[in-house]
């Protein structure tokens, strides 16, 4: 026992100490170290935080993550679904039918709003894929890009969630246009809705990368659509949706084929057009194919510079978002 005087005078007693104590003391280990001069302190308490080490279950689990958040975001904004497809329905029934009186004798009896079809088919998938692009800007504007990227994955597999997202939206959003065939004189088969679908697939997956390539540089929403617009609809007018590429003034002619959207466009009309009842003059008219310096382009040649393409910017876009603050 023993006696203790407090600043004012009163005496306390002290309680006697243990002599021993089997058990570890506060800020150690039982084999006596410390846990932590702050933790020992009594003011502080540090966290341990495990941070996984990558692998491929982890790259596959964020890229699965990523693309379920794209389709998520499109199931819940029903207004996105029914405005994305105004303006094709409105380029394939109006501005075709507008069309048709003018352009009749041109056409060799097929109705501008087939000829017109291919076409929208591409244009829906490229609005489409270009606005899932656009929600990275949002997501910079309201902080949820950045809890994305201090997420311990790889980029690039942020980058492959964020485009095969894209591509499956713009892919679904497609089907409805399909579905809109026998409308505009296309009557359905198997092999063409098949191969229209997997065509409007890649085609978003290189417009999604495009899109994102873009997006990643950008602050603000109201840039990237200014951006967007200047070069988007020039890609599709001209990309041939809306007219033949044959016999095209030489400038012209140049600028279709360094269009992307070209060749994506071209193998949809052979796509749509092979599956009709056409004359020979009409086909040769209406789909005439691309020509390199004369060499006609096969579809499949084309098909894979949409495919090129779409690697290409998404290696673009991945140098870009992982060299991004």
């Amino acid at each position: 026992m023993s006696t203790a005087r407090d600043p004012f005078g009163s005496s306390t007693t002290a309680r006697p100490e243990p002599a021993t104590d089997s058990r570890p003391a506060a800020g150690r280990t039982p084999d006596g170290s410390r846990q932590g001069a702050a933790s020992a302190a009594g003011t502080h308490t540090i966290v341990r935080v495990h941070v996984p080490e990558r692998s491929l279950d982890s790259e596959l689990r964020a890229i699965r993550i990523v693309w379920r958040r794209e389709l998520t975001r499109f199931r819940a904004d029903r207004i996105r679904i029914v405005t994305s497809l105004v303006q094709p329905v409105l380029f394939l029934f109006v501005l075709g039918s507008g069309l048709q009186s003018l352009a009749g004798a041109g056409t060799h009896g097929v109705s501008v709003k087939t000829f017109m079809y291919p076409g929208i088919l591409c244009m829906t998938v490229l609005f489409t894929a270009l606005f899932s692009a656009a929600s990275i800007v949002w997501d910079r504007e309201f902080g949820f890009l950045r809890e994305m990227m201090v997420a311990p994955v790889r980029r690039s597999s942020l980058v492959l969630g964020k485009c095969m997202g894209g591509a499956t939206v713009a892919g679904l959003q497609g089907v409805i246009m399909i579905a809109l065939a026998p409308l505009v004189d296309v009557p359905y088969s198997v092999p063409m809705i098949l191969g229209i679908f997997a065509l409007q697939l890649l085609l978003a997956y290189m417009i999604t990368a495009f899109g994102v390539m873009i997006a990643v540089r950008i602050k603000q929403m109201q840039s990237f659509m200014g951006i967007t617009q200047m070069i988007v609809m020039p890609m599709f007018f001209l990309s041939g949706a809306l007219f033949p590429v044959s016999n095209l003034p030489r400038w012209l002619e140049v600028l279709n084929r360094l269009d992307p959207l070209t060749y994506a466009v071209d193998p949809m009309k052979k796509l749509v057009f092979n599956n009709i009842d056409i004359s020979p003059l009409a086909r040769a008219t209406l789909d005439p194919g691309l020509t390199w310096f004369g060499w006609p382009v096969p579809a499949i040649v084309s098909v894979g510079m949409v495919a090129l393409l779409g690697v290409v910017m998404t290696g673009v876009a991945i140098w870009e978002f992982s060299s991004t603050e």
